[in-house]
């Protein structure tokens, strides 16, 4: 069976990608910080049948991330690593004038530092892997110019650019950056927490994803709801 790596899979977004990953027979390795959350989500991934190594940690931490690696070639290698553990820097979002330097260092560190010392880590087995992809999880603050949004925008930014340099460097694989567009997440109510206007669940950009996967497209930037609207 295929193995992937899911960073921030207890809830949202990443456990969604888990569950259906799991559905389709992948075994996976799940990291969260919060190992509660993380455990309630693993024992219910693995109500699909398939091995599910649910792994507490920091991304941030390189013996954590180590470990990840670990578990996963314990599984039987690295299929695909997917980078959706993410910090916006300072919750509620601030704008530029107040955004703690603190703060963007830490949304550096975990969204681009981090997220490349796992793929330095898992380079070797998704090499040997005959399908090996990296999914980098983006955002249109990497784009767009939203106000509030500009320390995380920024450290996504740096993730698109990090993930188009890599599908260059590393043609045997596919490289991946995926804006998801505006869902119900807990990151999005954390940031913004007066917004209270409706948005799509995590799992209905599931298949985009998926598609991904299934059909393989060259290494690039990809926004979700347009790889769903064109299925």
């Amino acid at each position: 069976m295929p193995v992937a790596i899911i960073t921030g899979a207890s809830k949202g977004l990443g456990r969604a990608l888990a569950e259906a990953l799991a559905a389709r027979g992948w075994d996976l390795v799940l990291d969260a910080r919060s190992a509660g959350p993380l455990k309630e989500a693993a024992e219910a991934v693995a109500g699909h049948g398939t091995r599910v190594t649910a792994l507490p940690g920091d991304v941030t931490d390189a013996g954590h991330r180590a470990e990840l690696v670990a578990a996963a070639r314990t599984l039987g290698g690295v299929d695909l690593l997917v980078s959706n553990a993410s910090a916006l820097g300072a919750e509620p979002l601030v704008r530029l004038s107040d955004l703690p330097l603190k703060g963007l260092r830490r949304a550096l560190e975990v969204n681009v530092v981090a997220a490349l010392g796992l793929v330095q880590e898992a380079l070797g087995p998704l090499r040997e892997s005959p399908g090996g992809a990296v999914i980098a999880v983006s955002s249109d603050a990497a784009a767009e110019a939203y106000e509030t949004w500009g320390g995380y925008g920024a450290s996504k930014a740096a993730l698109d650019q990090l993930a188009a340099v890599l599908g260059a460097e590393e043609p045997g694989l596919r490289v991946w950056a995926v804006d998801p567009g505006d869902m119900a997440t807990d990151l999005y109510a954390t940031a913004v927490p007066d917004d209270d206007e409706p948005r799509p669940a995590p799992v209905s950009v599931v298949p985009a994803f998926l598609r991904l996967l299934d059909e393989r497209p060259a290494s690039g930037r990809y926004a979700a709801p347009s790889l769903v609207e064109g299925r």
